[in-house]
């Protein structure tokens, strides 16, 4: 209403605003019901673990499953092997755990992603790198480690959250550099691969956004709910990259 704001008397515009916001579906100012959610803490600290699974895990795992037929030969995962195993299956010829110490028991590879010269290059078939790369603060030194240790023809599958607690207090939180968009995602990937091998979705909207900082799980929502795709409000970011020629 900018230009009628300049131009219509307060005592019309007022409930002309009102009118706007009613055949929006907006609650009236100060009728906003807050319920459950009217509080400075969170429901859970937990990203919602104790309550069920994860709502960005949902959009994770969503996306490796419509991702199945790339997880193969020789497999990459961070920290552990789970999604290797359970979307790559009998697919898998090999699975290596990468880890950047070595406390790590599942570790058969130690390093750190933004320099590790010692991964041969051209070493894996599939990377699978979820809910990782925010620790890692060398970022460009990252994607030239991830697209050198692909094989050619080699796929990247990559999740970066967009919205989220950090759990300040944690171990992951001492080292949670960043937050992303689509955008930042897809330009970090086109420094190293070509934009035609590069696919970037993002995930989320206000309501499943605000569910998850309040630490609610998966269960807590809809599909519709959580499947509904809002560019201003972005939770989560996947990224699909084949290794292919060096970029144009």
């Amino acid at each position: 209403m900018g230009f009628f704001g300049r131009v219509v008397p307060a005592p019309v515009l007022a409930p002309m605003k009102a009118f706007v916001r009613w055949w929006e579906g907006q609650p009236p100012v100060d009728g906003v019901d807050f319920g459950d959610l009217r509080r400075v803490r969170p429901v859970s600290r937990a990203f919602g673990t104790d309550r069920g699974q994860a709502i960005d895990r949902y959009y994770v795992e969503r996306f490796l499953d419509s991702c199945r037929e790339d997880i193969r030969g020789r497999v990459l995962e961070i920290g552990e092997d789970t999604y290797t195993r359970r979307y790559g299956g009998d697919k898998v010829a090999r699975s290596d755990v990468l880890h950047v110490h070595d406390r790590n028991p599942r570790a058969t590879i130690v390093g750190d992603l933004s320099h590790a010269p010692h991964v041969p290059n051209d070493s894996f078939d599939c990377i699978i790198l979820t809910q990782t790369l925010q620790l890692v603060f060398d970022l460009p030194g990252a994607m030239r480690t991830l697209e050198r240790i692909l094989a050619p023809g080699g796929v990247l599958l990559l999740t970066v959250p967009g919205m989220s607690q950090v759990a300040a207090d944690s171990e992951w939180g001492k080292t949670w550099y960043w937050a992303f968009t689509g955008l930042a995602v897809e330009r970090l990937l086109r420094e190293v691969m070509r934009a035609s091998d590069i696919t970037v979705a993002i995930h989320g909207n206000v309501l499943a956004t605000t569910a998850f900082l309040h630490g609610l799980a998966t269960s807590e929502l809809t599909a519709a709910e959580l499947d509904a795709v809002d560019p201003d409000y972005q939770l989560l970011i996947t990224a699909r990259a084949v290794k292919g020629a060096a970029p144009s």
